[in-house]
């Protein structure tokens, strides 16, 4: 097992870059409604959270919109912008003589400012005190605190909080999607750490790709992706949860949670659909490779796969700016349900079939979302962008038009699940559609999905992703073939 990478050096100018952004644009909202630039964003960040009621800590990872505009690493740290100077200023938690002993050398402030390049540097038990002597001549500061939903969770952000925090004003509404906003649109010194996170990733996926038996567990596919990405990419967290489903259950869409944890032995004849991503210093990659573990795609399996390809190749090849990603969704659906009939597995007009949203059957999830600092990343449904309402559609994580900057997963995917087959086929509005005796023969074969990171350029896009993608090049690849990542 080799690699052509190695890890890039993270720049701390890339933080620099999102406080000037986020302060930039907090200005201009505050100036089209007459407001002073004032007060100070203030933010708070991850805290360590032990196992229940034990003394065990889980791996750290700082909260996202923290790790956006201020780089830090490590828990209990709490960071301000000064609106009017655009000063960055951090408070770090002034650890106990313990700390030296067990958990290594404490280090000074000034490390902090240096490693971060913040303005300023002080203790948590000091905000209020500085805060306030920054402002004593016009009167207590205006906090701007982070306080919204997370369309894709369903989650609020959490505002920051601290003793002392009632003798400053606060604006819990402004910050939120502003910031959100900010993150939408990536930097190119964000774009790097995608970039590398796709490159390991790739390299990854096509290790195991070269790997993959008959007989195996899918926990050792996992294992081998993890592997790779961390030995030679540094990436010591994975951006999500690995999918590694072979057989039925690469029609479970979010296959290998804790009730079902990639566990399956690898059966002659399967289809395995891998979903994994590793993120590199909070940035986030997602890539999905279906394939066959024997190595070789049969007649019905290429069909299936194909379909999903051609699906995949037809939205990429459109994005642009100005395009709207519901589009794309019923684009890559109208190429799946024309492969699915000319492979005579349905019959009738495909219009038809988009109206009575048979593609929502075959897909139920949304096309993709926008890729980051998290994998379902934020702004999926900023600037009174609405939500659809028809199955499939429903699914979406944004309804948005692109725009340049912007980086979103295509994972478009043909699955046959019981539970949504069954019903479409007994329907009066749908049964029409199928050759039920055709169909037949792929129920429990699970499913394809294929997926690359995109970025939106000015003129159209970049696929970030270089995995082998045609049949004839991962047979090739499986057969012992070479194929790097440039």
């Amino acid at each position: 097992m080799t690699s052509s990478l190695s890890p890039p050096e993270v720049p701390n100018e890339l933080y620099v870059v999102n406080r000037e952004k986020l302060i930039k644009s907090l200005r201009a909202h505050l100036s089209s409604s007459s407001r002073p630039h004032q007060g100070f964003v203030f933010l708070q960040g991850g805290e360590e959270q032990s196992r229940y009621c034990t003394d065990h800590d889980d791996l750290f990872r700082q909260e996202s919109y923290f790790a956006y505009l201020f780089g830090v690493k490590e828990p209990g740290f709490y960071g301000a912008i000064d609106v009017a100077t655009g000063d960055s200023m951090l408070f770090a938690p002034r650890l106990p003589d313990s700390y030296a002993v067990w958990l290594g050398k404490i280090k000074p402030l000034s490390h902090f400012k240096e490693k971060y390049r913040v303005n300023k540097v002080f203790y948590t038990d000091e905000i209020v005190h500085v805060l306030l002597d920054l402002y004593k001549e016009k009167g207590n500061p205006l906090l701007f605190l982070l306080h919204g939903l997370n369309t894709d969770s369903n989650k609020l952000s959490k505002p920051a909080d601290f003793q002392g925090i009632d003798r400053f004003k606060i604006d819990m509404n402004t910050l939120h999607p502003i910031l959100a906003e900010c993150r939408v649109i990536k930097s190119d010194l964000e774009l790097a750490l995608i970039q590398f996170a796709n490159d390991i990733s790739s390299e990854a996926h096509i290790e195991v790709m070269k790997n993959i038996k008959v007989g195996m567990k899918e926990y050792q596919l996992e294992s081998m992706f993890l592997h790779h990405t961390y030995f030679f990419g540094g990436c010591r967290h994975c951006s999500y949860t690995c999918i590694c489903a072979t057989g039925e259950n690469s029609s479970v869409l979010h296959y290998g949670h804790a009730a079902a944890p990639n566990d399956k032995i690898l059966q002659d004849g399967d289809m395995a659909l891998l979903d994994m991503g590793a993120e590199y210093h909070f940035y986030a990659s997602d890539i999905t490779c279906s394939y066959p573990v024997n190595g070789k795609f049969t007649p019905d399996q290429a069909l299936i796969y194909n379909a999903v390809l051609d699906a995949h190749d037809a939205v990429i090849s459109t994005l642009k700016p100005g395009i709207c990603w519901v589009d794309m969704h019923k684009l890559a659906e109208k190429v799946i349900l024309e492969s699915l009939k000319k492979g005579n597995l349905l019959e009738g007009d495909v219009e038809t079939m988009m109206g009575e949203r048979l593609g929502a059957v075959f897909m139920p999830h949304g096309l993709g979302h926008f890729l980051g600092i998290d994998t379902h990343d934020v702004g999926g449904y900023l600037k009174g962008a609405e939500r659809p309402k028809e199955p499939g559609l429903n699914s979406l994580r944004t309804s948005r038009e692109l725009s340049e900057g912007m980086v979103i997963t295509v994972e478009p995917g043909c699955y046959f699940i019981e539970a949504l087959l069954l019903p479409a086929m007994e329907s009066s509005k749908t049964s029409k559609f199928f050759k039920h005796e055709e169909i037949n023969r792929f129920r429990g074969s699970g499913g394809v999905r294929i997926e690359s990171d995109v970025r939106i350029t000015a003129n159209g896009c970049i696929n970030m992703t270089k995995c082998p993608r045609k049949i004839e090049d991962i047979e090739a690849v499986m057969a012992g073939a070479p194929w790097t990542i440039d």
